[in-house]
């Protein structure tokens, strides 16, 4: 019974998160209903604006199409352009669309924007269609002429009674010259042609991969064959040294150990490494609650980006459809609350902890505190310049009321039931009550040098999917090869527990005993790698520029990387927690 209504509840949710409209269905003649949206510079994509705040046709009235939370969190707010007098299965040509007057403000208005490469966003039963404004000629130099199109051509396709591709073209010889101190009289129109396809029209939107912001992503296989060669020869390579050293360990403290029990003297040799450290190698790390949050907050973004990598290899992302990947990250964040929760108090309470009540309020927490921040900073700054991107205040309380609701509830349950349901630390060694002393540790085997070592492998296993992903995000490219990204997350997974696992053996080695906090910190240093690579990508992989857009990038982006840290130090403590708990039963077997 349990297990039907949850699964009846994340189909509904995966339904809701898609935020997909069925669509409707016509007779010849029908009138299509056109929506205004958004308008702004093609190489900033978080700064649009509302279309109908330029100088084009007004519409009469502003009626809003209703939004799903998706269209919001993208920035969508369509109204409807009554003007156009659209019908179905009906063509129409060089349509009057309004009659214009261009004041000098709006000459240098228009003006402004196509020098941005501004371009527009129109809705057209739910399909979006982009075309840009106008061009100057030529593209550089000091005596650039502006040109304003001022004719659209509606390409339709349709299958029987529905609407299955819409195309706007515009073309260079219906254009009207901006120039200053000129008052310029016009018309803008439109034409619209229909043709018929057999394409399925709950496929439709596979047509978006391919239209006005270019080409869909190709399978890069040279680079994810790379990644597979690092991952295989790097994991191959630490296991056969890293066993291989084990081993010869394992030999010498069997020998001393038969030695000792002959009553022979032992050689200083003999006793050495990590054998050393078996008192102390199970003692705790310093700030308890915070590393169990961390830990805890590490597991739930881990099911979080698993389920929605899980998500879109359903197909349920469509290229257009942004705003539905953050949707899912937010309803999937809020869901997994409850396995943050759960992981962080069932640590706590094998640590010995008492007051895990806070344990958990850390865990809620430390990651909605940064957003929180940085959500202001950059809502604020896009409310500032009047942009769509600035989410409205109803839009905020619905997603804070999801975390409110569903999050905050499931990390208290989850923490009831990890600290009910936990027995006590397994530890195969007795932890001593005198803290071993350590002895000095090499400048080039500190902890900078370690993290360096160890986030820079993972981070070379992705480095090149970055560069797509962040095409994706900030870009204009679409991202489908979902398949792919499942398996370099994989790849990442694997590289990441292996570095890290033999950084703590090194470390151990040098009888360390102080790999809680480290192992963590090495595990989530590929993110440091990520952050500074998006700098590179900022200023010299892409256009983008502007505070508004800046602080969107940067803003996001370290939300991203801190999330990612939390993710890989994670998954980096467990392998290695595995690998000592491993090492040491096997001291004790011998």
């Amino acid at each position: 019974m349990k297990g039907g209504v949850l699964a009846i509840a994340v189909v509904c949710a995966c339904v809701w998160i898609s935020g997909v409209s069925c669509g409707g269905r016509y007779n010849t003649g029908d009138p299509v209903p056109v929506f205004f949206n958004t308008i702004g510079p093609y190489n900033n994509p978080m700064e649009v604006y509302r279309m109908w705040a330029m100088p084009f046709c007004v519409p009469d009235s502003h009626i809003r199409k209703s939004t799903t939370l998706s269209q919001r969190l993208q920035g969508d707010r369509p109204i409807r352009a009554a003007m156009y007098k659209i019908e179905f299965g009906v063509e129409a040509n060089n349509v009057v669309l309004c009659h214009r007057k261009l004041t000098e403000q709006n000459v240098a208005s228009f003006k402004h924007a196509i020098s941005n490469q501004y371009y527009y966003e129109m809705l057209i039963e739910d399909l979006p269609v982009h075309g840009f404004i106008g061009f100057e000629d030529p593209p550089e130099g000091p005596y650039k002429r502006t040109y304003l199109f001022t004719h659209m051509d509606f390409s339709i396709s349709k299958n029987r009674n529905r609407i299955i591709q819409v195309n706007i073209s515009s073309y260079t010889d219906r254009v009207v010259e901006l120039t200053e101190g000129t008052l310029l009289d016009f018309n803008f129109t439109y034409s619209v042609t229909w043709s018929n396809t057999s394409f399925p029209y709950h496929h439709r939107y596979d047509l978006y991969k391919d239209t006005f912001f270019g080409k869909e992503m190709e399978i890069h296989w040279l680079s994810i064959m790379n990644s597979l060669v690092l991952v295989v020869l790097l994991t191959g390579f630490l296991a056969i040294i890293v066993m291989r050293i084990l081993k010869n360990d394992f030999n010498r403290y069997e020998s001393s150990t038969s030695k000792s029990r002959e009553g022979a003297s032992k050689t200083p040799d003999e006793d050495y490494g990590w054998k050393l450290v078996h008192h102390d190698v199970f003692r705790f790390p310093s700030s308890k609650t915070l590393f169990c949050a961390f830990y805890g907050l590490g597991c739930q973004f881990f099911a979080t980006a698993l389920g929605v990598i899980l998500l879109s290899l359903t197909g349920l992302f469509h290229p257009e459809m942004g705003g539905a990947v953050y949707t899912s990250a937010i309803v999937l964040y809020a869901l997994s609350s409850g396995i943050g929760g759960f992981f962080a108090a069932r640590l706590f309470q094998q640590m010995g902890g008492v007051k895990w009540s806070w344990t958990i309020i850390l865990t809620a927490t430390l990651f909605a505190i940064p957003f929180g921040l940085i959500f202001f900073w950059v809502n604020t700054i896009a409310a500032a310049k009047g942009s769509t991107m600035s989410i409205p205040f109803w839009t905020i309380v619905e997603v804070l009321m999801i975390h409110v609701i569903v999050g905050v509830p499931l990390y208290l349950i989850g923490g009831i039931i990890g600290r009910r349901t936990t027995g006590s630390f397994y530890a195969p060694c007795r932890t001593a009550n005198a803290v071993r002393e350590i002895p000095p540790t090499p400048w080039y085997r500190t902890l900078p040098f370690q993290m360096a070592a160890a986030g820079f492998l993972p981070f070379s296993a992705i480095y090149i999917e970055m560069f797509y992903i962040f095409e994706a995000l900030w870009g204009h490219s679409y991202y489908s090869l979902y398949g792919i990204l499942f398996l370099v997350f994989i790849i990442l997974i694997v590289v990441t527990a292996s570095i890290t696992t033999a950084v703590t053996y090194f470390q151990l080695s040098l009888e360390d005993h102080r790999w809680w906090w480290k192992s963590f910190l090495c595990g989530g240093s590929a993110s440091f790698f990520v952050f500074a690579y998006s700098w590179y990508y900022y200023s010299a992989r892409s256009a983008m520029s502007g505070i508004l857009q800046g602080s969107y990038f940067f803003g996001y982006t370290f939300l991203a990387c801190f999330g990612f840290f939390l993710m890989l130090g994670t998954v980096g403590f467990s392998s290695s927690l595995i690998f000592v708990r491993y090492i040491y039963e096997q001291l004790k077997a011998e």
